[in-house]
């Protein structure tokens, strides 16, 4: 081992708002830390901090034993890596650049050759949480690898190992995205709703995360009867909560409010009522989704 990877338990390359709290958690944990960004200014912070300053992107690659690329995408994390990747013989890359399933198994392939071990991962809780355990990072690739540097990304939050294989990490990071999208926009409509009526958003917000469990609940339960192809209506049916969204509606609409995220979940029911799930479990809903177009 040399001497510069003696010092540095792990280099950081990118250091827009996310690279650099990757790079303060690394650092927080007490890792020594490598850092390296294309405008040299954007370490400075941080080499205050305690990080080791890395004058080119070799020099950080070749710092640490584990190599922590954060960038816009996977088109700039080649165009920088691909001059020094000779450099990343021996080492792990580990991707946290947003991109596709397929650009991530390039990606992967291109590090094998390069004789770099690879993980692709994702951030989905924002910079805020970063380093706190309630921070969600997935990593996908090699089993191996992970557990070789999982109490280095330990560091970040709560680092979950998703599969081997290396594209599970942006399927995950695009489906978590949906699925908070979805929740925000379920909670804006009612905010808005409730606030046509003269309800305070953090009153609202009170009761409605209250709430939220029993929502999580339905998601396990939900996901069982998706295995099993079995929607039991104990939950409701199809028809029953196309009724309530039509009142829903109904009443956003009185309120003088867009009905956009309603009608998209009345629309959801309508086409699954159509396709012959009426009385159906409203867990249904997934075989209109997953047909897609077959049942537009």
């Amino acid at each position: 081992m040399s001497e510069n990877e003696q010092r540095s338990a792990v280099s950081v390359i990118g250091l827009g708002q996310m690279g650099t709290r990757l790079a303060q958690a690394f650092l927080a944990a007490g890792h020594a830390t490598a850092v390296w960004n294309r405008t040299a200014a954007k370490a400075d912070a941080l080499v205050a901090q305690g990080a080791v300053r890395a004058e080119t992107a070799e020099a950080a690659i070749t710092a640490s034993p584990l190599v922590v690329v954060c960038l816009p995408d996977y088109a700039t994390a080649l165009e920088l890596l691909g001059p020094v990747a000779t450099s990343l013989r021996g080492r792990t890359l580990v991707n946290l650049t947003s991109g596709t399933p397929e650009e991530a198994a390039r990606m992967a392939g291109w590090a094998a050759g390069h004789g770099a071990d690879y993980l692709d991962g994702a951030a989905m809780s924002g910079t805020r949480l970063v380093g706190r355990p309630e921070a969600l990072f997935v990593f996908s690739g090699s089993p191996e690898t992970f557990a070789a540097h999982r109490w280095v990304l330990a560091s970040l939050g709560n680092a979950t190992h998703l599969g081997a294989d290396p594209a599970l990490a942006p399927v995950y990071d695009t489906a978590l995205f949906g699925l908070a999208w979805g929740a925000l926009a379920g909670f804006y409509h009612s905010a808005a709703l409730v606030g046509a009526s003269g309800v305070d958003p953090s009153t609202f917000a009170a009761v409605a995360t209250g709430h939220m469990p029993f929502v999580v609940s339905l998601m396990a339960e939900h996901a069982r009867q998706i295995g099993d192809g079995r929607f039991p209506d104990d939950d409701g049916t199809v028809e029953v909560h196309a009724a309530a969204m039509r009142h829903l509606l109904d009443t956003s609409r009185a309120g003088g409010i867009g009905t956009d995220v309603p009608q998209l979940f009345s629309d959801l029911l309508d086409r699954a009522a159509t396709a012959g799930h009426a009385a159906s479990g409203i867990a249904s809903v997934i075989e209109t989704i997953a047909a897609g177009e077959r049942n537009a």
